[in-house]
């Protein structure tokens, strides 16, 4: 029998909506309304503050290592714009500016940071799950939540978020396949930011696109630009509707870049070069989406300078406010009790490490 060509129907397609010198294409545009539009923009820039904020206090020695999320704002936030307070969010770890929009407090975001459990606690009333550490193991939670919305009739969605490495891990591969066999509400978000620590995307996959990944476990795949939050949040709004609408899943790649370490454990000179970083920085999803706002008439110069002090007030206040909860909270020694019926020598080092290292600190004060 000769050989016969398998015609796929489906293809990948690339959105952008806003480009980085603010070119518009009002055919694609979304109709947000302007306070939306405003709320997004000021997410985005308390967002951007914060996490400068954190760095210097992790450098200072006052909170842990983090995560810093700068160049990926508009990946977060034009994903969970649209999201209604039921619908669920499963996050990794670099997800900050979308938990604010949700509602995490920014004293939540230090104390976890300084090792505190108690920061870690979601109020009943928000559909968030803890960030996840291990690489891609939240997308089958998400899949399972996704699941038991379908499975009790409900209209919700589960959108989880993720990096280009964990396309790599075999976590990502049976979610994916899951959610097309049953068609299941959830929405995988890719935050495909070039490097997964020094490992570049290259490296990952031989894949033109990490989009096309969907077209293997039939569900809709869609890759955008992803410092354009704008073009992230026409690819959600569509991924959110099909999903409502039990039509099943869909995957969409936001390409992005990671413009600061990977933790404050990380030092990426050694693996990227800063020519890469300003390429990217003058793709800066915020400056690009201030353009826009300008030429809406919606924000100008002073106001973009108001916003900036009010930001910075606000973030002096959550330090106040976390620094203050911190003198409350249990004493840190207890992370090391409570997991063995007997405490393994590697942990009782450990242990005595941190009493001398706090003995220093306190008589430095």
């Amino acid at each position: 029998m000769p050989r016969t060509r398998i015609e796929l129907a489906d293809a990948i397609e690339y959105l952008s909506i806003l480009d980085e010198n603010g070119t518009l294409d009002r055919s694609l545009e979304p109709s947000i309304p302007a306070e939306t539009l405003l709320r997004l923009h000021r997410t985005m820039l308390l967002a951007r503050r914060f996490d400068e904020r954190l760095l210097s206090l992790q450098r200072q020695g006052r909170i842990g290592t983090f995560p810093p999320i700068a160049g990926q704002e508009a990946a977060h936030l034009g994903a969970v714009a649209m999201l209604r307070p039921s619908d669920w969010i499963v996050p990794a770890f670099r997800e900050m500016a979308a938990d604010i929009w949700r509602g995490r407090p920014l004293e939540s975001i230090i104390v976890y940071n300084n090792g505190f459990n108690e920061a870690g606690r979601i109020p009943a009333d928000r559909n968030d799950m803890p960030i996840s550490i291990p690489v891609g193991s939240q997308l089958l939670h998400a899949v399972g939540i996704a699941w038991a919305i379908k499975y009790r009739g409900q209209s919700d969605v589960a959108m989880t978020f993720f990096g280009d490495g964990a396309t790599s891990q075999g976590d990502f591969h049976e979610a994916l396949n899951f959610s097309g066999v049953f068609q299941v509400p959830a929405i995988f978000v890719c935050q495909n930011n070039q490097w997964a620590i020094s490992i570049p995307r290259a490296k990952q996959t031989r894949s033109p696109t990490l989009a096309q990944k969907a077209l293997a476990y039939g569900i809709a795949g869609i890759q955008v630009d992803g410092n354009d939050l704008l073009a992230v949040y026409a690819a959600a709004d569509e991924a959110v509707q099909r999903a409502r609408a039990g039509q099943g899943a869909t995957l969409i790649e936001c390409v992005t870049y990671r413009m600061a370490v990977h933790t404050t454990a990380d030092d990426p000179k050694r693996y990227r070069t800063d020519a890469e970083v300003e390429e990217w920085r003058r793709k800066d999803p915020i400056t690009r989406f201030q353009t826009y706002l300008a030429a809406k008439g919606l924000l100008a110069a002073d106001a973009v300078a108001a916003e900036e002090a009010a930001v910075q007030a606000e973030i002096q206040a959550a330090v106040d406010r976390a620094e203050e909860q911190m003198k409350r909270l249990g004493d840190p020694l207890l992370m090391f009790e409570h997991a063995y019926a007997q405490m393994p020598a590697y942990l009782k080092e450990q242990r005595e490490e941190f009493i001398r290292l706090r003995a220093e600190t306190q008589e430095e004060k």
